[in-house]
């Protein structure tokens, strides 16, 4: 594995300075940084988006020289697809494929790690994805 795609949960933590998760997402990326490339998708991006009002703000809180970014590839775009149509024949009531199947699928086309602190779905839909993921439900206050 070369590259460890970020979710944007993760992210998030850190830019909120999440009081829960805010020591395990920053130790995480750093962690990673020394060992793997960093990726984000276009998926990622919009739902980091949300917390700033200028594009120009967001792409300071991801720079480039720290986050590689890169598109869905096709491949990924079917396997998420795919993965929906799974997840709606399991019970799931979404009408059109959620924002963690585009995620995951991504990562697992392209030979990545995932780094999140939410593993439960992609556990479930990408069973043989390697994930970078917290131990625990929470960490301690």
């Amino acid at each position: 594995m070369t590259a460890v795609l970020i979710d944007a949960n993760v992210l998030l933590d850190v830019m909120t300075e999440d009081v829960r998760w805010l020591a395990w997402s920053a130790g995480a990326i750093e962690r990673a940084a020394d060992r793997y490339r960093l990726v984000i998708n276009p998926v990622v991006y919009a739902e980091v988006s949300i917390r700033y009002s200028r594009i120009e703000e967001l792409d300071a809180a991801l720079p480039k020289a720290m986050f590689d970014r890169e598109a869905i590839p096709y491949e990924a775009a079917f396997l998420a697809g795919k993965s929906f149509l799974t997840y709606r024949r399991r019970g799931g009531t979404k009408r059109s494929p959620l924002r963690d199947f585009f995620i995951g699928a991504h990562a697992a086309v392209a030979g990545y790690l995932l780094m999140t602190r939410d593993a439960t779905r992609y556990r479930t839909y990408f069973p043989r994805l390697p994930l970078i993921a917290p131990s625990q439900v929470s960490p301690s206050r």
